[in-house]
């Protein structure tokens, strides 16, 4: 099984994921980083950042260790989000970043996420070649040639600035909630949205090493919609652990997923010129009723595999400035390379503030089709595409939503299962018909 997935190594922090893998990892990302810059006198340095997880502390240092060790400098950044770190290695000239975060997972999980010259995040080729060259034997350096570590007391500033080089858009007057999962945006996301203009409450920004996604978030918001509708707020923010996400709740309670933000942000940026192409890019697993907004206002979607790591390689290939999938990871690539959910957030209330409307009205600008998914787990995901009795019941479902759902069958990268999905113009449609498939991919797969 391969060490990465879709979004770098992640596991149980200290059984799958040890200091030894970490010190591993790091050394040979080390190697290919030398080896590439050749005989060039440019000492490689490289910027590390964390979440706010107990476990990021000695896989931090573990990192840190085989960085300086391979004859790397290290800055440290300390607890930032994701997108910081990306930044922070483009806007430094870094040869390499490192973000030691599982993002949304639980706490007891942690990860290592690498980031390219440029803040890109690593492709699958450079990621393999980590992979392969992890516990080979090597020439170590000694005395000078062996990297130093120091603290980079200025990294949180520098990021906040950049946040705020995107706001052309006071947001005075307006009463924002911001839950930041007790995790790495706890400090920057309120300060942001404060030095912005809003009137700010923050909500779980008190990361304890242990709290971190528990019961609050992007993927719990219960408690960020009952303080929403305590507080009277205009909208609430939330950000997952390492916050490359950014979901949202109206006044009045209601949810805004990612589709709904990529439809306003895409509208708006048509309507100010700023759209390249008029396209937006988006995931397979966007909601039906994304698309049929984006054609409603004439912008073209482009749709790539899920991950956001796709969603960027398509705007990068093709030059598109806008794109995203429905759980958050929102990409401005006037702003950035990756996806920011502070960024996200930022854009998200400007248009707030141009428009006059109510998060309710900008949301329900897009009609989403009930969405249901089934994992149908422990089954043999390879032969998927060979089935030809799902392909059957497949295209017998398609035939019944006809306009009005679709159907998704898509192998996990990462576990043996399929995720069936299903979008009708009901939930009783959409249930029928995914539990109905998900039989069929049990008993042939099973």
């Amino acid at each position: 099984m391969a060490l990465f997935g879709t979004d770098g190594i992640r596991g149980l922090a200290n059984r799958d994921l040890t200091a030894e893998l970490a010190l591993d990892v790091a050394v040979a990302a080390a190697h290919i980083l030398v080896e590439s810059l050749g005989s060039t006198a440019h000492r490689p340095h490289a910027i590390v950042g964390q979440d706010s997880r107990a476990s990021g502390e000695f896989l931090e240092a573990a990192v840190v260790a085989g960085l300086t060790s391979a004859g790397v400098d290290v800055y440290r950044v300390g607890v930032l989000p994701t997108p910081a770190i990306a930044y922070l290695v483009g806007e430094s000239g870094a040869d390499l970043g490192v973000m030691i975060s599982a993002s949304h997972n639980a706490m007891p999980d942690n990860g290592i996420k690498l980031f390219s010259r440029g803040g890109g995040k690593l492709d699958d080729a450079l990621e393999a070649a980590i992979e392969a060259r992890m516990g080979e034997s090597w020439d170590r350096p000694t005395g000078k040639d062996v990297g130093r570590a120091v603290i980079d007391e200025s990294a949180t500033e520098r990021y906040l600035a950049h946040l705020l080089s995107s706001v052309d858009t006071r947001l005075d007057g307006l009463k924002v909630v911001v839950d930041c999962a007790n995790g790495a945006s706890s400090r920057v996301a309120p300060e942001a949205l404060r030095r912005a203009g809003a009137e700010v409450i923050a909500l779980s920004d008190q990361p304890n090493g242990w709290n971190i996604n528990d019961n609050c978030g992007s993927t719990h918001m219960e408690s960020l919609r009952a303080k929403v509708l305590e507080m009277g707020a205009d909208i609430g923010i939330a950000h997952d652990g390492d916050a490359d996400r950014c979901l949202a709740v109206d006044a009045e309670g209601g949810d805004i997923d990612g589709d709904q933000i990529l439809t306003i942000l895409a509208k708006s940026m048509k309507a100010r010129g700023k759209l390249k192409g008029d396209v937006v890019v988006a995931t397979v697993m966007s909601n039906l009723g994304f698309f049929r907004a984006m054609k409603s206002a004439e912008i073209a979607v482009e749709i790539t595999p899920v991950g956001d790591r796709y969603v960027l390689e398509k705007m990068i290939a093709e030059d598109f400035s806008l794109g995203g999938e429905q759980s958050g990871h929102v990409i401005m690539r006037d702003f950035a390379n990756t996806g920011d959910g502070l960024l996200t957030a930022l854009a998200l209330l400007q248009e707030l503030k141009r428009s006059g409307k109510s998060a309710r009205e900008l949301a329900g600008e897009m009609s989403r089709f009930p969405q249901v998914l089934i994992n149908v787990k422990n089954v043999a995901k390879e032969k998927l595409s060979t089935s030809n009795e799902i392909a059957d019941h497949v295209r017998i479902a398609e035939a019944e939503l006809g306009e009005n759902g679709r159907v998704l069958l898509r192998a996990s990268g990462t576990e043996a299962l399929v995720r069936v999905m299903v979008e009708a113009s009901s939930d009783s449609v959409a249930t029928e018909i995914a539990t109905r498939i998900a039989g069929v991919v049990e008993k042939e797969l099973g």
